[in-house]
């Protein structure tokens, strides 16, 4: 559906947040059922105490037998139970690490407002995830908008969204366009339809998947980068194709396969499809931040985070 372009730092240039792709309104269909997570075995209560005073003739009271807590081991990191990335804590960890790459910044919330055209041929790029006028998630978003707030500042250029959904023209959203998207960026009802198509087209269908492939809160957000990336077609340049090749040389956790040469080869994969588009030429987000984590076998992507893309060093402490 949508293959979107990285923004890096590169002197003046700054490319725009990616979720956009190649073509228009296709979707990656109903998101695939959770894990169902049973209870932990209940404890049993402790017996009553024997008798403190034995019957003539009896044998000599046993010792009472120890509580459950008793004998239950210590609790260890893995025991615990795992938080994957729709934990709010863990989406705004994956939400710094996608911004870091693609707007050099960890503040993922100061984008709502971006909006530019990169020269990739997908017509304007705008807001947190680098929603496009050539590729239709810009029409869906404009779209959400009005109905929430009908005759907001945006709604006027529906018409236009509609004739440049396809391509890169600009006619009929200048030469007014940019500015208004940018006024709307401060309205929190704007925000949060950005939030929702986000978590609609990229962020709840990637994560979903990743459950059902077994994988925890680095895989699911390798997964969640690379849609946002790539797009969620099936072609072997998008998500689906990507996840795809991946399979074709590693058994997924939910196969039976080991998780860590399961992303390893699915990181092989992704880095191999952004090399195919010059705008992607830089795998510093695979190479220097998700290998990173990976190496580290830090699988639940617990912080503190330290990376680099594009050179730039980040670090999330908390």
């Amino acid at each position: 559906m949508r293959r979107s372009v990285g923004r890096v730092a590169l002197g003046a240039l700054l490319l725009a947040v990616s979720g956009c792709g190649s073509s228009g309104h296709s979707t990656i269909g109903d998101p695939v059922a959770l894990w169902a997570t049973g209870a932990g075995p209940s404890s049993a209560g402790s017996s009553a105490p024997p008798s403190s005073v034995a019957p003539t003739g009896s044998a000599p009271p046993s010792a009472p037998a120890p509580s459950a807590s008793a004998t239950r081991p210590p609790a260890t990191a893995a025991a615990k139970a795992r938080v994957d990335l729709t934990d709010p804590k863990k989406k705004d960890i994956a939400m710094r690490l996608v911004s870091s790459a693609e707007n050099s910044s960890l503040d993922w919330k100061a984008q709502y407002k971006y909006i530019q055209d990169i020269g990739d041929g997908r017509g304007y790029t705008g807001g947190i995830i680098g929603f496009c006028s050539g590729t239709g998630d810009m029409l869906d978003l404009v779209n959400l908008y009005a109905q929430r707030k009908p005759g907001n500042v945006l709604a006027k250029y529906l018409p236009a969204l509609k004739k440049v959904d396809g391509g890169d023209s600009h006619t009929g959203l200048d030469p007014t366009f940019t500015a208004d998207w940018r006024t709307a960026a401060a309205d929190p009802v704007f925000q949060q339809a950005q939030n929702d198509e986000r978590d609609r087209v990229y962020f709840n269908p990637a994560v979903s998947q990743a459950k059902a492939d077994g994988l925890r809160a680095l895989g699911q957000f390798a997964y969640y980068d690379a849609i946002v990336m790539h797009g969620p077609g099936n072609d072997p340049v998008s998500f689906g194709g990507i996840r795809a090749t991946a399979m074709r040389h590693a058994k997924t956790p939910a196969q039976g396969g080991d998780e860590r040469a399961y992303l390893d080869a699915f990181l092989d994969a992704r880095k191999a499809a952004m090399l195919t588009e010059a705008a992607h030429d830089d795998t510093s987000r695979v190479d220097t931040e998700q290998r990173v984590f990976l190496a580290a076998g830090n699988l639940d992507l617990d912080p503190p985070l330290s990376w680099k893309v594009y050179g730039d060093p980040y670090t999330i402490t908390s």
